[in-house]
């Protein structure tokens, strides 16, 4: 766990170590980082606000072997396959896998649970808002797919979600990553971003949990 921690704290260190141990290799690690993310249902730990932060503010480091449009690209890619791949998970073996002795353990019931009262909250917005949230955003897609929400429709929104979550995500970094008082305080910045990030999903169980009580 603490191994976990650190990874995502210093994200932009390990990237570039990796850059340097693999050299190009390193956009397909990223890819499926935010690939399996979402589309394994049960890796919604992966990080992902954070990964697409730290990428773009290396790309904008000129001492870095890499470029802001194929991470651009790629984390697009990476994101909607992510969403579809869970969306026709959820559809066809969804509660299957939530009724199955080993992966009940790994598909929590609070997890579902919150991403269910997400969706109802709202609606077919929850899909793209959902991407912007740890967590929430690998299972709203699977409970989606459950529930029977239509395939084209769900497509259009993933393809809205994982473009504009792409382009906020990583030209942030871009953008942001290497003012010096970032690049000082990255670890601190990359944390915020986790906080601000499970905010809502915070809100919402807390919100969850006093109407239990109510």
């Amino acid at each position: 766990m603490t191994m976990f921690i650190n990874f995502i704290l210093h994200i932009d260190q390990h990237i570039y170590t990796m850059a340097q141990a693999v050299g190009g290799w390193t956009y397909l690690l990223l890819f499926l980082i935010i690939f399996v993310e979402t589309a394994a249902v049960v890796m919604p730990f992966l990080p992902g606000d954070s990964l697409l932060f730290a990428a773009g503010a290396l790309a904008a480091n000129p001492d870095m072997p890499f470029n802001i449009w194929l991470f651009l690209v790629l984390f697009f890619f990476a994101a909607f396959l992510g969403d579809t791949c869970n969306f026709f998970i959820g559809h066809t073996v969804g509660y299957k896998l939530i009724q199955h002795k080993f992966f009940s353990k790994l598909i929590k019931p609070k997890h579902i649970e919150e991403a269910e009262l997400y969706f109802e909250k709202n609606g077919s917005l929850a899909i793209i808002l959902g991407r912007y949230i740890p967590i929430i955003r690998t299972f709203v897609p699977f409970v989606a797919g459950i529930s029977q929400f239509k395939a084209s429709d769900f497509i259009r929104r993933a393809f809205i979600a994982a473009l504009s979550w792409s382009l906020i995500a990583t030209g942030a970094g871009y953008l942001f990553g290497n003012i010096p008082f970032v690049k000082t305080h990255f670890s601190v910045i990359i944390l915020g971003i986790i906080v601000v990030t499970l905010l809502p999903s915070f809100v919402a169980f807390l919100k969850s949990m006093v109407r239990s009580i109510a």
